[in-house]
């Protein structure tokens, strides 16, 4: 038997893994709304000018946790040597 998804929770279920929000950002860090905002701006114009496309509003969870907690900047490490 076939389940019906609505689009809505489907896009939810998406950004939930590769896109991080302010709300979440929030959360975790434990700073303002607007300081969040500022972040995912500042995360976005990096990428920006690293030729990716960016959404406004979110940001690659993966950059996030590079820049902030320094996942996968290691393993950039062990390949280079």
């Amino acid at each position: 038997m076939r389940t019906k998804i609505a689009i809505t929770e489907v896009l939810e279920m998406f950004e939930t893994k590769t896109l991080i929000t302010a709300k979440e950002i929030t959360e975790l860090l434990s700073v303002s709304d607007a300081k969040a905002y500022r972040i995912i701006r500042d995360l976005n114009k990096e990428l920006t000018e690293k030729g990716f496309m960016v959404i406004s509003g979110r940001v690659s969870r993966r950059y996030f946790e590079e820049r902030f907690y320094g996942i996968g900047a290691s393993e950039e490490l062990v390949k280079e040597d």
